[in-house]
């Protein structure tokens, strides 16, 4: 059955009518049974363009789609395919988008064209479209698996455990945040979106490995006991209700991801001759995740101490997830 090509205005200037005369001759060419696979690439492109320039996209994507349809064998399918879900992200129908972006990955084989990959092409759309976080996984996986040169793969690896980590997968996010700390440049790499990445990962394989017996039920039995330590100068109790991973002693101005502010010093050397004092309430900037308690006396050099507890954010183990710890030490007053 011949091709009916045509523009859907009745009026039409000059320009119009000499492109509606070469949709006829395309059309033509392309019911040749003897035209070429590369010549019947250029004439599909060539008529998917013409209707594109003259603002004619409803009749673009249904020339390409009723042409996939009709001809299931032909080689560049994906390809029309990318050009349909690419005018309808243009358009702003992300659904519609996804559907075609999924179907090509799913349906047809990869191609090259102009040397580019039209699987990664839709991978890299689908990534950044797609809500769902258990779609996201598998784009990240093929990604990784099938293209690895195309990206960083340390990023990769960083985006894959915050997916898991969405999708409650808390196993598969500890593997992938592991896989992320070996990458060369994991401490150095900046990724958009996730400041601290690397301290973020460091925290939660390591945190993951420890065995966590530094954790309180709640906040008022973690005050209580570090309160208690200080009044009686336990320094050994106080270095055990410390955490034993990633506690940190800095400046206000400082940042936990500073090599310099994580410490592994005893309590015993600053308690001991000093005179140590605690504020009788929690700083009242203290949120249900977060709680400062004032302290004084520590050193001449710098008196104010502020001991940070925090909320314990770790779903993997739901037995220590919600509970408190003590996770690192501010010096000097609040800025």
């Amino acid at each position: 059955m011949a091709l009916t090509l045509s523009f859907g205005s009745c009026s039409k200037n000059p320009e119009q009518e000499k492109s509606a005369e070469t949709l006829e001759q395309l059309s033509a060419i392309l019911e040749d049974p003897a035209i070429s696979i590369q010549s019947r690439y250029a004439v599909i492109n060539r008529i998917a363009n013409l209707y594109y320039s003259h603002d004619e996209t409803d009749n673009m994507v249904l020339f390409l789609t009723d042409w996939v349809e009709t001809h299931p064998g032909d080689t560049y399918n994906a390809y029309w395919l990318l050009m349909v879900a690419s005018n309808y992200l243009k358009q702003g129908e992300e659904a519609v988008a996804e559907y075609y972006y999924e179907r090509i990955i799913n349906n047809y084989s990869d191609l090259l064209v102009n040397g580019e990959s039209i699987h990664f092409a839709c991978l890299q759309h689908l990534i950044q479209i797609s809500k769902n976080s258990s779609n996201r996984i598998n784009y990240f996986n093929r990604i990784i698996t099938n293209f690895p040169q195309n990206v960083s793969i340390t990023e990769m690896y960083l985006r894959l455990a915050l997916e898991y980590e969405k999708n409650g997968e808390w196993e598969l996010a500890l593997k992938s945040y592991s896989l992320f700390l070996e990458q060369p440049d994991s401490s150095t790499i900046q990724i958009a979106g996730i400041p601290d990445a690397y301290t973020k990962a460091r925290q939660m394989v390591d945190f993951s490995k420890s065995p966590k017996d530094w954790t309180f039920e709640s906040l008022d039995s973690l005050e209580t006991s570090v309160k208690k330590a200080i009044s009686s100068y336990n320094w050994r109790a106080l270095d055990q209700y410390r955490s034993k991973v990633n506690f940190f002693a800095m400046s206000w101005k400082s940042s936990e991801s500073d090599p310099n502010a994580l410490e592994n010093f005893s309590m015993h050397n600053f308690m001991l001759g000093n005179r140590i004092r605690y504020s009788e309430n929690l700083d009242e900037s203290s949120t249900p995740t977060e709680a400062y308690l004032r302290t004084t006396g520590w050193s001449t050099y710098i008196n104010v101490w502020y001991l940070y507890f925090r909320k314990v954010n770790f779903p993997a183990d739901p037995e220590i997830h919600g509970r408190w710890e003590w996770a690192g030490i501010y010096f000097g007053e609040k800025l």
